[in-house]
């Protein structure tokens, strides 16, 4: 781990980045190792603010927290991963780390404006945080911006949807189990990450092809994001942190 410097920080802490949550999943599915783990050993489908609340927990205390918190969060992502099918594989955790990484940069710079070179960097170095602290050999990250732009390219190249990522995404858009509230905002949500997928990726999941209506969905949020206080944006990370404070002093 380094220090954190301001700026990450603010970038960290920002909610607005887990509306890239949807499209980094579903990057992830078209790994056929990630695809067929999650198919076979996990049920995140059905409960996805579970998996959500989860994984925003590790990325928060792995970026924000402190070593207790870090490594608490940790063993608790490792645990459930020894259950999943392929969570040890370097190739996957690369790419599921590559996700997180690559759609909150994406997401940011498309609500908020180019990010600054040295902190596109920073974000990029503790990109390796979130997977080492999951065992991901720490060489296997790559070295620098250029060449994990490179990997990412590289990757997108290679990914196929399957059935698997077919069937396991089809249960997390229908989103039969979530509040009513989540599934009002389903259309939406579509949209905007439609904006997020390259084009192939895009029609394999049979996602909404509207350029036009994905700008309007694109500048509402933006407009909301900008008009919402940042105390409000970085409330999650504090909450979801909170749990990890107490236990620490318990």
């Amino acid at each position: 781990m380094f220090e954190r410097s301001a700026a990450f920080r603010h970038y960290a802490a920002d909610s607005s980045l887990v509306l890239g949550g949807l499209a980094a999943i579903l990057l992830q599915l078209a790994h056929p190792v990630v695809a067929r783990g999650v198919a076979e050993s996990s049920s995140f489908a059905s409960d996805p603010l579970k998996r959500l609340h989860h994984t925003l927990a590790y990325v928060y205390a792995v970026h924000l927290g402190s070593p207790h918190q870090h490594a608490q969060a940790a063993r608790r992502v490792d645990s459930a991963h020894a259950r999943v099918i392929g969570a040890r594989d370097p190739d996957a955790q690369l790419w599921v780390t590559a996700t997180l990484t690559h759609t909150g940069m994406q997401v940011h710079e498309l609500l908020h404006g180019r990010l600054a070179d040295d902190l596109a960097a920073e974000i990029h170095a503790a990109g390796r945080d979130l997977g080492t602290s999951l065992q991901l050999p720490a060489d296997v990250w790559p070295a620098d911006r250029a060449a994990f732009d490179r990997y990412w390219n590289a990757t997108l190249l290679s990914l196929e949807v399957g059935d698997d990522a077919r069937s396991v995404a089809a249960e997390l858009l229908a989103a039969r189990a979530a509040p009513w509230w989540l599934r009002a905002l389903l259309p939406a949500a579509r949209e905007f990450t439609a904006t997020l997928l390259p084009p192939a990726l895009r029609s394999a999941y049979g996602l909404p092809d509207h350029p036009r209506r994905g700008r309007a969905v694109v500048a509402v949020v933006r407009l909301l994001t900008r008009v919402t206080p940042r105390r409000l944006r970085e409330l999650p990370s504090r909450r979801l942190l909170a749990p990890l404070s107490r236990r620490a002093s318990e």
